[in-house]
Order: C-alpha cells, then sequence, then structure tokens
C-alpha cells in the first residue's frame, strides 16, 4: 500500500446551488487548498453554465483554471440538480427546492462514486449544511463529513435546537408563544420576530421546512462543522456548541483579493460602476442591493424607490430582473429613472466587494443576507437592514440590536416612502450616520484581528486541519 500519511489530504465539496453559499463556498476552497488540501469542486450544470455566460472569459469549462496556475491543487466539476438547464429556479422556487430534497442526492451520489472508484485517495466529503444527505454518502464511502455553515452560529443553534423551541411552544403549534426564547444553550434571549422566516410560519409542511428538518438531523452525523463568522462576535453561541459537535469559527471567509477574485463566482454578468462612483464625494452614496435571490413585493418596491427619490442621496441600485418576478421585467413606478437620474445609477448586478470597498459608497441598504454583512463590514460601511427572507431577520438582530452598526429601514409593516427617506438619511448624513460608521469599524476590527496569523479564525482553521489529519490516520 502506498502511504497516505504523507499525502495531501483530499476533499470533495459540494457548494449549495445559490448565489450566496457558491461564493463562501468557492472562498473555503481555495481557503483549504493554500493549507495543502487536494479539493475537487462540484457545482451544479446550471450554476456553472450561468457562470460561464456571465463570464465569457473564463471560457465554458473550469471556473478554477486561473487559481491552479498558482499551484493550488483543485479539481473541478459538474452534476445535475435533477431540472433541465433551461428551468426558471426563480420563479419556481418549491420545484427547484424539492430536486434539492429528492433527487439531488442521486447525482451527488455517482459522481463521489466515480470519483472513489478511479482509485484517487479521498479523505472526506465537505458539504453545504442545508444538504440533506451528505453524512449518508459520506458514509456510504467511508469518508469524513464536514458541514460547512456559509450563515451565523445564531442561526445554526436555533434550528439545531428545533426540538426545544417545539417542546416549549415557540414553533411548530398553530398558535406559537411570542414571548422571547430564551432557553437555547449559549443564546441570551431572541424575540420570535428575530428567529429565521421558516420558525416563524405555523405551516410547517412545506418543502424548505423538510429540507431544514432534513438537513440538520444529518448535520448531527457531521464528524466536524465549519462555520462562516468569528469567535469573537458570537462566543456563548459557538462555545455551546462546540460543547455538542466540533464546531469551528473560520470566517469571514473572503477571496484572496478581496475585490479581484480570480475565480468567477457570479451568475449574472456584472456592469462596472468604478467611473461612476468615482465622481461621487466620499461617502456619499448608498448602495442598494437585495441579493442575489429573495424578491420583494412590487408594492415594497415602490414604496422604497420613492423613498430613494425622496431622500435626495446619490445611490447605485442593484436591481435583479427577477427581483418582484421573473414575468416583472420592469417593477419601478413611472418616471422614476428620469427623476432620480441625476444622482443615481441603476444596474441588474455588478461586483458588491468592488462596490463596498470604493471610498464613495457611505452606506448598504441590504436585505441582510450573511455574506453582504460580512463584507459591508470588512469595508466599514453601515448598514440599512430591510430582511426578506429566512436568516435575515436572525442576521439583522445581530447587526443592528447586537452590533449597532446599522439601523432598520422600516420599523413599522407596511413600509412608507417618507420612513424609508427618513432613515436613508439618519443613516447617511450628520452625527448619527458617524455613530454607525465608528461602531462598524470596531466590528470590522474584530474580523481584522481574526485572521491575523494567530487570530482565532486561523488559529481555528489550523486547529481543525490538525484534528481533522488525525482523524483520517
Amino acid at each position: 500500500m502506498a502511504d497516505h500519511s504523507t499525502q495531501n489530504p483530499h476533499a470533495i465539496f459540494v457548494a449549495y446551488p445559490l448565489q450566496g453559499h457558491v461564493i463562501p463556498s468557492v472562498n473555503l476552497a481555495i481557503k483549504l487548498a493554500s493549507k495543502g488540501f487536494t479539493i475537487t469542486f462540484v457545482n451544479t450544470h446550471f450554476v456553472h453554465h450561468q457562470t460561464a455566460k456571465a463570464h465569457p472569459e473564463i471560457g465554458t469549462s473550469d471556473i478554477f483554471a486561473r487559481v491552479r496556475e498558482s499551484g493550488l491543487d483543485i479539481r473541478y466539476t459538474t452534476v445535475s440538480d435533477g431540472l433541465p438547464l433551461g428551468f426558471d429556479r426563480s420563479l419556481n422556487h418549491d420545484q427547484f427546492m424539492a430536486s434539492l430534497l429528492h433527487v439531488f442526492s442521486a447525482h451527488v451520489d455517482e459522481v463521489v462514486g466515480r470519483i472513489v472508484g478511479s482509485g484517487e485517495k479521498v479523505h472526506c466529503l465537505i458539504a453545504d449544511t442545508f444538504f440533506v444527505w451528505p453524512s449518508k454518502i459520506a458514509k456510504k464511502f467511508g469518508l469524513l463529513y464536514v458541514s460547512y455553515w456559509t450563515e451565523p452560529a445564531l442561526v445554526f443553534t436555533l434550528y439545531y435546537h428545533l426540538d426545544l423551541l417545539k417542546k416549549n411552544g415557540h414553533f411548530g403549534h398553530q398558535n406559537p408563544r411570542e414571548d422571547p426564547i430564551n432557553y437555547i444553550p449559549g443564546v441570551e434571549a431572541v424575540e420570535p420576530k428575530d428567529m429565521m422566516s421558516y420558525l416563524q410560519e405555523t405551516d410547517t409542511t412545506s418543502v424548505c421546512h423538510q429540507i431544514i428538518f432534513n438537513a440538520f438531523q444529518d448535520a448531527k452525523n457531521a464528524d466536524f462543522v465549519l462555520c462562516n463568522t468569528v469567535q469573537e462576535l458570537e462566543p456563548a453561541t459557538i462555545s455551546a456548541l462546540h460543547a455538542r459537535v466540533p464546531f469551528y469559527a473560520i470566517g469571514p471567509i473572503f477571496p484572496p483579493g478581496f475585490t479581484k477574485s480570480n475565480v468567477a463566482t457570479s451568475l449574472w454578468s456584472e456592469s462596472d460602476c468604478t467611473q461612476w462612483l468615482d465622481k461621487k464625494p466620499p461617502g456619499s452614496v448608498l448602495y442598494v442591493s437585495f441579493g442575489s435571490y429573495a424578491h420583494v413585493t412590487k408594492t415594497e418596491l415602490i414604496e422604497i424607490a420613492r423613498g430613494l427619490a425622496l431622500s435626495k442621496v446619490s445611490f447605485l441600485w442593484v436591481l435583479r430582473p427577477d427581483i418582484v418576478s421573473s414575468d416583472d421585467a420592469d417593477p419601478l413606478p413611472v418616471g422614476f429613472k428620469e427623476e432620480v437620474s441625476d444622482r443615481a445609477m441603476i444596474v441588474p448586478w455588478c461586483s458588491q466587494n468592488a462596490v463596498l470597498a470604493h471610498p464613495a459608497t457611505g452606506g448598504f441598504l441590504t436585505h441582510c443576507g450573511w455574506n453582504s454583512i460580512l463584507e459591508s463590514t470588512w469595508c466599514g460601511v453601515p448598514l440599512l437592514c430591510y430582511p426578506l427572507l429566512t436568516d435575515q431577520f436572525t442576521n439583522r438582530k445581530l447587526a443592528v440590536d447586537d452590533w449597532k452598526m446599522g439601523i432598520n429601514l422600516s420599523n413599522k409593516k407596511p413600509i412608507t416612502k417618507e420612513e424609508a427617506s427618513d432613515n436613508i438619511n439618519r443613516l447617511m448624513s450628520g452625527p448619527s450616520g458617524d455613530q454607525y460608521r465608528n461602531k462598524v469599524k470596531e466590528i470590522k476590527k474584530s474580523l481584522e484581528t481574526a485572521l491575523s496569523p494567530n487570530g482565532s479564525s486561523e488559529t481555528n482553521m489550523d486547529l481543525f486541519i490538525q484534528v481533522f489529519k488525525a482523524k483520517c490516520q
């Protein structure tokens, strides 16, 4: 037998096929490869097809070609998610999720079997925690299972303790309790309205609920959990989790150049906003983006647009073509573009890191996706929060209530243009704006310290690799 003890550990890495999961997965793959791992990265045909279409310069074959030139051992393959390429996953969200729940595992099983069967020594499967099958496939092929959680530890622990939430009547009941949740280990107290959207719903039969229930049953069999958060930001939650499962906070996981990645990860082609931003005074522009996936209603979108117009602030708005629905190509109010043309740039998609890092950007109106919060913090840009779905409500609580580095766009339902305009100005100008800018710079220091050579995230990463290698022996 060959001696495998000196060989690089080889991981098959399967990314969840949504933009907000692919980005931190690619970044983690590069990070592990730079620490001596061999990675075989698995994207879905659909994600690969969208990426290749958005970035013709990468060609159609391999998103990691340029990274390999720098000596990293990352291989690349794609697999079907169970649906045809031309199927509109945004418009048919439930069908897409049902395919990930029921069909996708068979395709992954096949590709893992093929790699393992090729005689290539494979040590582990790294897969997104939201998949329902990783521990079963890892066990079948005799691999360790590393679960990758791309959201904060608070969100993980709420899902992990669903049984406690059910037992105490905060979830899974027709009339759930409305008092604060104060019995989750390592969590002070959480208002029910700050739980993830799926845990606020009384109908728990949806396909997304099935995925969550199954995924967190499966995650209990993980050998390790890697989490894209920072120990200093969630210390009590992380140490309570670590008592239950080998849980390592290794974030924030950014591309090596932050604004310039060598790997194309965007599913849409990006408009270059630099020249427009270059003409604006420092800190004067509000960046507006509701992320890659969640939708807003037309009514909400119109009030937010009118609030932006009313505020007189300069803004750069990423307006995804399907933000309301793939069926509504131009959901903005009539005359809006003309009214704001002198101080606004509206694009379908852009490089978010490049915009946040630009000196002209002074605030970020965000849906509170976890990547967006980490990237904004890294750039010292305070947040105006408008969560829409899933973990975004819980992320908002962390950013606004706990870390105080931003404010809510709206405190009342439904949102009005007057409230939106007032809060935009509160964040962007005057002493109140400075308060949030100073706070976000403090939190930024925690991120920088965590990623420094002896910082918590680097130490946790090295510790994980050490324990992992010992377990491989």
